[in-house]
């Protein structure tokens, strides 16, 4: 987790995850939460965010890095250079929570 700071008072965070892209033969990072407090916005935090995470990924030998985002940050991700990726589509299925049961013998998971 990348965390931005005003005066000592944290105004934003950014949390990334690292996977393998088999195809590729490759590293990459995905950014799953950049946010920045609305009070706190265009001031320069995401984009600072976003160069620390540009930043660790290259450090790390990451080949690419991915965001999902909503409509009203695309034109924030584009303007830092990120691309539509054209032919993706995102597909997500909902689970159904329940509480978690205690370990058992084979191991942690059900």
């Amino acid at each position: 987790m990348l965390v931005a700071r005003e005066e000592g008072a944290v105004v934003g965070v950014a949390l990334l995850s690292y996977g393998l892209n088999v195809s590729a033969g490759g590293a990459f990072a995905s950014v799953e939460e950049l946010h920045v407090r609305p009070e706190a916005r265009r001031r320069g935090a995401g984009r600072a965010l976003l160069a620390a995470v540009e930043e660790r990924c290259a450090a790390r030998g990451v080949s690419y890095v991915e965001v999902q985002t909503d409509d009203e940050a695309v034109a924030f991700y584009e303007a830092s250079g990120y691309e539509r990726e054209e032919g993706v589509l995102l597909l997500s299925l909902g689970l159904p929570l329940h509480a978690p049961e205690a370990p058992d013998a084979d191991g942690p998971y059900p």
